[in-house]
């Protein structure tokens, strides 16, 4: 008799778990397909990531529209636009405010703020119109043991196969190290141009990590007979690998006379 009383509620209870395990928002991953999206911004409408196929993209969100630290953010990042798109970098904001929220706080900047000699600074890259969220919240972007509406600073970088390659929270009251932003996307690409990885502190010019050898042979031959190669063990050898080099394979991307 227990048992017929029992059942029909583990059963319910075994559904309703998997409804809810089915309805939990599973947040993007480093090595997936950033998800997609349309939305209204400030240059237009985006069918993202279809719009930056083939471009790298740093995609931000910021807490609030007419906010100071977000405010030193945008007019660095708008400084900074040219040496991103140098590295066929795009970039792509987002915050929970409106279309005319954005332009207007855009015009702000534009015509009111002058910060460490940037003036009359013209935010040309797009800010996407998320006011209801979605995007947002599809990103992981609102986190509410930080706050229940507003956005974090997340950054995600995607690569021109629209494959997530790194992301990166701050919390609303630091500002981001957007030189190190700009660092970390020269490392990917370096890495996956050269089939190297990069060490702590890496920055363009520096010394390379080769990958650890596949099998015992490999580890010997490398310790052995390899040039220009110095080894601190079998797992641990570095090569130098000249700034030029990496800046002709890397920057190349945008040159019109690129052949490979």
């Amino acid at each position: 008799m227990l048992k017929k009383i029992l059942l029909p509620a583990v059963i319910t209870a075994v559904i309703f778990g998997l409804i809810n395990n089915r309805n939990k928002k599973r947040l993007p991953q480093i090595g997936e397909k950033a998800p997609s999206f349309h939305a209204k911004s400030t240059k237009g409408f985006i069918s993202f990531p279809y719009d930056f196929k083939g471009s790298w993209v740093v995609f931000f969100s910021h807490p609030a529209d007419f906010t100071p630290v977000c405010t030193t953010e945008f007019m660095t990042l708008e400084a900074m636009k040219s040496e991103f798109e140098q590295i066929n970098t795009k970039l792509l904001g987002l915050s929970v405010d409106s279309l005319s929220s954005h332009l207007a706080w855009l015009k702000d900047i534009k015509e009111n703020i002058n910060y460490k000699g940037l003036n009359e600074v013209d935010v040309d890259f797009p800010v996407i119109d998320d006011l209801n969220g979605n995007i947002a919240r599809k990103y992981g972007m609102i986190q509410p043991k930080a706050d229940n509406t507003k956005t974090v600073r997340a950054v995600f970088i995607i690569d021109p196969k629209s494959i997530i390659r790194a992301i990166l929270y701050y919390p609303q009251s630091t500002g981001r190290n957007l030189d190190e932003i700009k660092r970390i996307v020269i490392a990917l690409q370096t890495a996956d141009k050269f089939n190297v990885v990069t060490p702590a502190n890496w920055e363009t010019g520096d010394e390379v990590i080769i990958p650890p050898p596949l099998n015992k042979k490999e580890a010997i031959e490398r310790l052995e007979s390899m040039e220009n190669i110095k080894c601190y063990d079998w797992f641990l050898c570095f090569k130098q690998l000249p700034k030029n080099d990496i800046e002709e394979k890397i920057f190349c991307e945008k040159c019109d006379i690129c052949e490979n």
